[in-house]
């Protein structure tokens, strides 16, 4: 857990990581002064790894990490004393106070993103209460009176470790010993890769290739059926025993498991007409129209060429200008008006008569 305290009023700021790595010190300063809209003149850190790079006799050379963040925002960086408590006291005590408050009640979430979600709202409430050392004042209130001595916001830093690496006959690049896919036709090819504290991004002459969320753990893969679709041309057999199409999202397992068992190569034309041509959603409305008619229509070239028939249906809808569309609103409202006037015009007749 990344904490961040201002010296005048008090003011905390917190954020949860998977690691304690470069990319995860350099991100947690980017989203603070994203978050109060300001850089502070001159940072104060404990001796932690991922700033202090090495102690050469009683000074400390600061790492390569905490120089670009310092040249990138302008501001000045000194380090603690070593044993010396007193110089960080708001700092820690205000960690304990932040895992306290937020955490002692509730421990468990679902996802990262909820757990930093609670925890930026349980800071947000610590910051509105008054202090009784400022008169009373909230630490919302005291920032207020800091942002002055600010320095200028500037857009957020782009804390990403970048890594040059070849891509194996896995079609796999190594990422802190966790293996992550990439498009099969880059095997044997160098590629780089931007390390992000929960993403990696795979990038190859300037073109970004794979996305995947960052694994946590060691040795483990991360790969995507896409990747591999001129591997599975070739070889269909393997697709159902692969690890890939194991990882796929729960909507692609279900296609293949309910249509395509059996049918590994009419599935990887599918995956590849999916890549290129259309969504998933385009693919389920497509497969449920025909799963309607009879189970067994649902194959690869019916998919295509309902496909290709809703398209040609929507297009017209959405190529309308907008003096089109205004043209069609009056027309409908003058029908609207005949409508009326019909019906009054009965209405007349039948009194006339009666």
């Amino acid at each position: 857990m990344a904490v961040f305290t201002s010296a005048y009023g008090n003011y905390r700021f917190a954020w949860l990581f998977t690691k304690q790595t470069t990319e995860c010190f350099q991100e947690a300063h980017a989203l603070f002064f994203d978050h109060v809209k300001g850089v502070y003149q001159t940072m104060v850190y404990d001796n932690m790894r991922v700033a202090v790079k090495k102690f050469a006799g009683t000074g400390k050379e600061p790492t390569e990490g905490l120089l670009k963040l310092s040249l990138y925002y302008g501001f000045q960086f000194r380090f603690c004393n070593i044993h010396s408590g007193n110089e960080k006291g708001h700092v820690e005590r205000s960690v304990e106070v932040v895992r306290r408050k937020a955490f002692a009640f509730r421990d468990t979430f679902e996802t990262l993103e909820e757990a930093n979600q609670y925890l930026l709202e349980t800071c947000t409430k610590r910051n509105q209460k008054p202090q009784m050392d400022h008169q009373n004042q909230s630490a919302n209130e005291l920032m207020e009176q800091e942002r002055d001595g600010l320095l200028p916001a500037l857009p957020m830093f782009d804390a990403a470790r970048v890594l040059y690496c070849r891509v194996d006959k896995y079609a796999t690049v190594a990422v802190d010993q966790n293996r992550y896919s990439v498009p099969d036709h880059l095997v044997g090819k160098q590629v780089m890769v931007k390390v992000y504290s929960t993403q990696i991004l795979c990038f190859h002459e300037g073109k970004r290739f794979a996305e995947h969320a960052r694994l946590t753990g060691c040795h483990e893969w991360r790969l995507d059926l896409s990747h591999y679709i001129e591997t599975l041309k070739k070889k269909p057999g393997a697709l159902a025993g692969s690890t890939a199409l194991h990882q796929a999202s729960k909507k692609i397992k279900n296609i293949y498991e309910t249509y395509y068992t059996k049918h590994e190569r009419d599935f990887v034309h599918l995956l590849q007409y999916m890549q290129d041509d259309v969504s998933l959603t385009e693919v389920e409305c497509s497969i449920e129209e025909l799963r309607a008619i009879h189970p067994n229509h649902v194959t690869t070239d019916k998919i295509k060429v309902l496909c290709a028939k809703n398209r040609e249906i929507a297009i017209p809808t959405a190529a309308l200008s907008k003096n089109e569309c205004e043209i069609a609103d009056q027309a409908k409202e003058h029908l609207r008006m005949y409508d009326e006037l019909f019906y009054a015009h009965i209405q007349e007749t039948k009194e006339v008569t009666a």
